[in-house]
């Protein structure tokens, strides 16, 4: 079976990477080649993954390098919280755009206003509703606040 396009991008850039001796680049992209990897080997069979199977290993690793950077600089560790932006950026190219708040909110008002959700009881409810609507395009976080918000 073929890698997937994402995959391949992410292998030739690193090859590039290493080419221009960009360390920084060539580990993050490193990281990810073999995050991607051993998802596709774990479970009970290997499996090649999709762009959308690659793309959700990429969006776990960004959240990992956004709860790291939070964790950082409320310890006061600065330095590492700036490497792990760096690597974020880096993980972002290679993922769509996020959705802007607007867009976003838009969303979340149609999903409640379809689904009836008018109460913070239904939460639960609402929520699966807008993330169904959402996709993955969205961070959960800012997705809950939004449901909060609008139920309360």
């Amino acid at each position: 079976m073929a890698d997937s396009a994402l995959k391949a991008q992410l292998r030739s850039d690193m090859t590039a990477s290493m080419k221009a001796g960009d360390k920084d680049r060539t580990g993050t992209l490193r990281l990810l080649m073999a995050a991607v990897m051993a998802e596709e080997k774990a479970g009970d069979t290997a499996v090649e993954l999709d762009d959308a199977g690659v793309q959700a290993v990429l969006k776990r690793q960004l959240k990992q390098r956004s709860e790291s950077i939070e964790a950082f600089k409320a310890g006061g560790r600065d330095e590492q919280a700036a490497a792990e932006e760096a690597e974020a950026l880096i993980i972002a190219e290679y993922l769509p755009a996020a959705m802007s708040d607007e867009e976003l909110q838009a969303k979340v008002t149609s999903a409640l206003a379809e689904g009836g959700f008018t109460e913070m009881s239904q939460m639960g409810q609402a929520m699966k509703a807008v993330m169904a609507a959402v996709g993955g395009d969205a961070d959960g976080k800012k997705v809950s606040a939004m449901v909060r918000g609008a139920l309360s």
